[in-house]
Order: structure tokens, then C-alpha cells, then sequence
């Protein structure tokens, strides 16, 4: 075998794991399970704009990833029935970029940026005009002898996502007609999610086992999902192909996934701030070496679900274990600290 071909082994699993993830997704609102409100209020635009014969209003999704924001955009194409152009802010980072992305644009369709948030700040003011006016100024030339010629543009949608939404500009987010926030989902809802998806990849699957499996999700159907997924195929290698909680538990936990979630980098830098630091507070640059990762990592990674899950949190002085990041770890949690004799007899 040459050293080329385990690479090619991986990019075919890869686009095979995205064309499962792509078979899985809702294709309409009814479909689509959980973050009810966002639903009943995005059905109210898109009906209007149907009854209307017009293009629905630009629509903001905010939330963190994984819930869901992809998937709403195709079916707003999708409950229009008009085509869909996927693009992103990190692919756009001159105003030509975008200009040439609208320029080629038909009426109504729909265009999803996704992590809009992180697009150029020249082609986010071309966006503004567009958005508002459906029309873009082409500059020919360079210095004083720059013309600008104006291009119309044919009625269309955007639909913007987001994980951070404070860093949208006011200007950008102002011309959203609809904004959304997505939420996290509770065990339920992912149990549904669960039974649909175990339907289409033709597994069978216990109440029992998709409950284990939800619990274990941090609220996001992308992680239920994706551990189906490797459930599933520790039940064809391992067991019959049938996935009851005892396969379930056992997957899980061979894959380093424990009973609130957390997977191996969790865990490490639990341990860490725990084990190493006496719980804290530690600064975030020392607690990244200290688990072999990048500071950026700990933060848009791990952190989030550990602050959620009320494992850890953030100080002033830096990260700081709490009492239930001691007891998951099967650790008895320090005592309150002792008064300085000093201060009191002061």
C-alpha cells in the first residue's frame, strides 16, 4: 500500500460521514424536531412571503453549532422552493468576492452564509447595500480615476448564522428582518431526533438505548447524531446490529464519551485544573499547555459545555473547578478556605 492511500481511505470516509449527516437532516418545517418558538415564527415569515409571491426577508440565526442553522436554511429553500447558494464569511474576504456571488444570484433565491460574523469588513458594507437596495456598486479602476458602476440586483434572501453574535457589526445585524436564537435541546427532543435517524440509517434502536444516547449529547442533535453513528457500528462489529442500552453503554464508553458527555478533552482539562492546579484559579494559556492544546481550543471547545454543565468557572483570576467538577472526577471537593488569623484579628 502506498503512503497515499490511507489518506484517500480517510477523505472517502469523511465524504461518506457527510452524506449520512446530509441524509439525516429534516427536509421541511414539520420534520424539523425541537426550538418550537423559532419554528412557529419562521413559518409565519415564509407563508407571508409565499402568499406574498415575494422573497421572504433576510433571516439571522444565531446559537452554537451544531443545532441546527444549516439545516433551516435549506428548508427555507427548501418551503420556498428556490434555489440555495451556500457560501461562508471566511471564503469571503474581498468585496469582489462577493459581488461575484450576487452578481450571479437568481430571483428569490436564497443565500446561506454561514459564520457571517467572520466576513470581511469591505465586502460586509458591499452586503449592506445589497441587502437593503438589491443592488451593488462595482468600482472599475484605482485612484482618482475610480468609477463605480451600479449593478442591479434581483430580489433574494440571505440567510445569515452565526455562534457569536455579538461580533456582528449594528449596521449588518440591523438589516435582518428576522433574527432567531437557537437553544440547546433537551433529552427528549434529542430521543426523537434519535428514532427519526435511527429509521433512516435502518437501525434498530430501544427506547432505552436512544434515551443513553440523548443524555449524552450536551443538547445538540449533530452529537447525537454522530454517536448513533459509532453506536451503530460497535453493534454490527460487536453485537447483533440491534443497539439496546447495555451496547449503548458500552460504545459510549469505549469512545470516551461519559454519562454528562464529556469526551477525552473535557476530561483532561478537568483533571488538569483539578489534579495539577488544586482547582483553580489557573490562567487559560497555562491550562492549554498543560492538556497539549491551543488556548483558542479550550476556549470555543471545551469550555463552553464545561461552564454549562457547572464543571467550571471563569474568574477574573482565571478557570476555576466547582464543587461538582471535584465530585464527577470522584474526588471530595475542598472545604471552604480557612480565614487569614491576620486579617481578623486586624
Amino acid at each position: 500500500m502506498s503512503d497515499s492511500e490511507p489518506d484517500i481511505v480517510d477523505a472517502e470516509a469523511s465524504v461518506d460521514d457527510r452524506a449520512v449527516e446530509g441524509a439525516l437532516r429534516p427536509r421541511d418545517l414539520n420534520e424539523f424536531v425541537g426550538q418550537a418558538r423559532v419554528k412557529a415564527q419562521l413559518g409565519l415569515v415564509l407563508e407571508a412571503a409565499r402568499q406574498r409571491g415575494r422573497a421572504a426577508d433576510h433571516i439571522l440565526l444565531s446559537g452554537p453549532p451544531g443545532l441546527g442553522k444549516t439545516t433551516l436554511a435549506m428548508i427555507v429553500s427548501g418551503e420556498l422552493g428556490v434555489p440555495l447558494r451556500i457560501t461562508s464569511g471566511p471564503a469571503i474576504q474581498h468585496a469582489g468576492d462577493l459581488a461575484a456571488v450576487l452578481s450571479s444570484l437568481e430571483p428569490g433565491e436564497v443565500l446561506f452564509l454561514d459564520e457571517v460574523h467572520r466576513m470581511a469588513r469591505p465586502a460586509e458594507e458591499m452586503l449592506y447595500l445589497a441587502m437593503e437596495d438589491f443592488r451593488v456598486d462595482v468600482v472599475v479602476g484605482k485612484g482618482p480615476g475610480a468609477t463605480a458602476i451600479p449593478l442591479e440586483l434581483p430580489p433574494f434572501t440571505v440567510v445569515g448564522a452565526t455562534t457569536r453574535a455579538g461580533l456582528l457589526p449594528g449596521p449588518l445585524r440591523d438589516r435582518f428582518g428576522f433574527t432567531a436564537h437557537m437553544d440547546f435541546y433537551s433529552t427528549g427532543e434529542l430521543e426523537q431526533i434519535l428514532v427519526r435517524s435511527a429509521r433512516l440509517l435502518a437501525v434498530e434502536l430501544d427506547a432505552e438505548a436512544g434515551s443513553e444516547i440523548a443524555s449524552r449529547s450536551r443538547g445538540t442533535p449533530r452529537i447525537a447524531n454522530r454517536l448513533l453513528r459509532r453506536v451503530r457500528d460497535y453493534a454490527q462489529v460487536e453485537g447483533s446490529g440491534r443497539i439496546d442500552r447495555a451496547t449503548a453503554q458500552s460504545a459510549l464508553d469505549l469512545f470516551d464519551v461519559d454519562l454528562l458527555g464529556l469526551d477525552r478533552l473535557d476530561r483532561a482539562v478537568l483533571d488538569a485544573l483539578v489534579r495539577r492546579f488544586g482547582g483553580g484559579p489557573v490562567g487559560v494559556s497555562t491550562l492549554a499547555v498543560a492538556v497539549g492544546e491551543e488556548s483558542t481550543t479550550l476556549e470555543e471547545v471545551a469550555e463552553p459545555f464545561l461552564v454549562r454543565a457547572g464543571l467550571l468557572a471563569r474568574t477574573p483570576r482565571g478557570r476555576v473547578a466547582t464543587p461538582a467538577a471535584w465530585t464527577h472526577l470522584g474526588l471530595q471537593p475542598p472545604g471552604p478556605a480557612a480565614p487569614d488569623q491576620t486579617q481578623l484579628d486586624l
